[in-house]
């Protein structure tokens, strides 16, 4: 069976980090690891599978998961997947226009849809003429952003806040990969994860050249780390909601079979670059939203609850916004040396 083995990261304020695998209606401690990123260095160390190591370290204590999920214990879950020493050891970043509503919705932010199509809107279609190649060969490139280093991950029910210079601030919901890269330089995947990517959408109407700092935002990934899933297709609902009344939610789909690129394209074109594979570093990579509320022109507000779930990934992932109050531009000038 396929999206069975399910991991989270919690923390506490007197025994640290700890990693446990997810057993409803409970969390099973896995002792001798502190964060999934040493299980997986573990695991390429020993040569053993994830799966192995897991069954090894299950021990005994448990905790009820409502307790951690609803935010009631002295446990705290953490980004489902991140480097535990430091966040510039981890890269995060996501792959665009991979799924139709997505072009759709750039072409109606940057053009119109019976005029002639946008550069979107031709990537797109790129995608779908040549973004499934065969075993072996090399697709088409897609479109690639940049998100920031670990710094930015947000776990399940932590604030996704739109910053001082921020114009607007939006969900976008997607699954993410998690992978380490060994010490000869290979990438390896650890599994999927339920992901908010996150961006101002406000920013990249203006013109679509502001894409890039557009994604510069914080991002949340979680609850649950999927070890043993697949990325085929999936399913799911994403929700906002105000003073807890749902005012938006669409169905979303993803997975291969609902993209115009396949797994292994998206990957050996993340991974093709030399400062992509440096040794021991970890990387979070999202694969592309089917639907956000801005397409249906919902404008977030202070408070507002995003909420993302993707059936087989475990529970839904949830965060708040928060505005960031204050003068624009409230950081210190840059001192000269």
């Amino acid at each position: 069976m396929k999206n069975t083995i399910r991991l989270v990261q919690l923390f506490h304020p007197t025994y640290g980090r700890s990693i446990a695998q997810v057993q409803e209606p409970g969390l099973v401690f896995l002792k001798g690891f502190g964060s999934i990123y040493e299980l997986a260095l573990a695991a390429l160390v020993s040569g053993n599978k994830l799966s192995r190591l897991i069954s090894e370290a299950a021990t005994d204590e448990k905790l009820v998961y409502d307790s951690v999920y609803e935010g009631n214990s002295e446990w705290k879950l953490l980004p489902s997947f991140d480097h535990p020493e430091s966040p510039f050891h981890c890269m995060v970043s996501g792959t665009g226009l991979t799924h139709h509503n997505s072009a759709l919705n750039r072409q109606i932010m940057h053009g119109d849809q019976d005029e002639k199509p946008t550069d979107s809107l031709k990537m797109y279609e790129m995608g779908v003429n040549g973004g499934n190649p065969s075993l072996g060969e090399i697709g088409v490139q897609p479109e690639w952003f940049y998100k920031g280093n670990g710094a930015v991950l947000k776990a399940h029910g932590e604030m996704l806040t739109v910053p001082h210079f921020g114009e607007d601030g939006g969900e976008e919901p997607e699954i993410a990969g998690a992978y380490i890269i060994d010490r000869e330089g290979k990438p390896w995947r650890i599994g999927f994860t339920t992901g908010n990517e996150f961006s101002d959408h406000v920013m990249e109407k203006i013109n679509y050249l502001y894409l890039a700092p557009s994604k510069i935002r914080t991002c949340s990934i979680g609850p649950e780390l999927v070890i043993d899933a697949d990325f085929d297709s999936y399913s799911g609902e994403v929700q906002i909601s105000r003073n807890g009344l749902p005012i938006w939610k669409s169905e979303i789909n993803t997975g291969q079979k609902n993209m115009c690129h396949n797994l292994a394209n998206l990957e050996f074109h993340h991974f093709k670059y030399d400062s992509h594979r440096i040794p021991l570093q970890a990387h979070v990579h999202f694969f592309g939203a089917d639907a956000f509320s801005f397409g249906n022109k919902i404008i977030l507000e202070d408070g507002d609850k995003m909420s993302v779930e993707w059936k087989g990934m475990g529970r839904a992932l949830f965060n708040y916004l928060k505005v960031a109050k204050g003068k624009p531009y409230e950081f210190p000038e840059v001192g000269e040396l």
